[in-house]
Formats: structure tokens, sequence, C-alpha cells
């Protein structure tokens, strides 16, 4: 079964792509599909934000796809920065300098528990959207900590583990992420659909 993502992070699509590597299942880019705009991403929520990329691939290339959003949702800061996580620090969504303010607003803060949530829109399968979810607890570390994985990984450690999420590997990150929960329930039910099996 051929299925578009409507993302344009290579390392979101690198993670999917993995996390479904044992099924029949392939992930499409959107340079696959030749489509270079950019996805509407205006709604104040991880919902919203995740129906609306994925309801424009649908509606302009018409075959199934899906649309993630994730945000890191910090106790502390009344769930900042949220839906508003990859430009944080401003429209130039530079990881770093989000990292930079994150730390910055913490460096008073005793709570530093944290999630990371990821919500997936699935259309094109059924009439209406199908949403996946994927939540991972944790906490933010005082600093950066580890080079692999991307935004705010290096100070994101997760729950009964010791090493942030840039000190693991894909394949170890893969079993635990918050997008990987939420691709795992996503790849459980198109394995359930009569064509993929």
């Amino acid at each position: 079964m051929k299925i578009c993502f409507a993302t344009n992070n290579p390392h979101k699509l690198l993670e999917v792509r993995e996390a479904v590597a044992n099924t029949n299942i392939e992930i499409l880019s959107l340079s696959d599909v030749n489509c270079v705009d950019e996805l509407p991403e205006t709604s104040d929520t991880l919902e919203g934000n995740s129906l609306q990329k994925a309801s424009y691939l649908y509606q302009t290339y018409n075959l199934p796809c899906f649309a993630d959003d994730t945000g890191l949702e910090v106790e502390s800061l009344d769930g900042a920065p949220g839906v508003y996580s990859a430009r944080y620090a401003g429209s130039q969504r530079s990881a770093d300098d989000n990292i930079d303010l994150l730390l910055e607003r913490l460096r008073s803060k005793k709570n530093r528990k944290g999630r990371f949530r990821t919500v997936i829109t699935l259309l094109g399968i059924t009439s209406d959207p199908i949403f996946f979810e994927g939540v991972v607890d944790g906490v933010i570390t005082g600093e950066r900590s580890g080079e692999d994985g991307f935004g705010y990984d290096p100070v994101f450690m997760p729950s009964g583990h010791n090493r942030t999420f840039a000190q693991m590997s894909m394949s170890e990150k893969n079993q635990l992420s918050h997008r990987a929960i939420a691709v795992t329930a996503l790849v459980e039910y198109l394995n359930r659909l009569p064509n993929t099996r």
C-alpha cells in the first residue's frame, strides 16, 4: 500500500520509514508526488494542524495520506512551547534558538517535567479523518547531550532512561518515542485493512 506522509521534515520521514520497514506499506514523500507547496499550519492545536496538512494534500493529490504535528509540552511553562514548538524562538524555526530559549525560561524552575505529544491524521481510507496519538513523558535536562535526533531531542530525557533522545540511535528512539507510538497505532490500523494483508 502506498501512502503519502505530508511533511517537509526529512528526519520525520526517515523515522516513519524505519518504523514501517518490515511491513508492506510504502511511505511516499512530498517530493515523490511532486508537491513543493508549503503546507498550511495555522491552527492553535496539534490536532488542527495535522488535519490541515493532511486535508491539503488529500484534496490536492487525491491519494491516501497522513500528516502529523508534534509539540513539546512543559509543565512549569503551562504547556509551552506546545503547538508552537518548531517556531518557539521565532519564524526562522531554528532548533538551537528554540532550545536556548527553552533552557533560559526553565533556568529558575525546579519542575522540569515535560512530554512530547504527536497527533497523526489519516485521510483517504474512510470518509472521515482518523486520529492517532503518541505521548512520551520525561524531563528537560539542563544542557544539551547527544548528537543524534533533531529538534528538542538533545534536552529531552524520557522517563525511565538516563539518556536524551539525541544520545539514542534511531532504532532505540523508535522503540519508545511519541512519534513511534502514534505511527505504530497507524501501522496497526493499516495492516488490518483488507488490501494491506
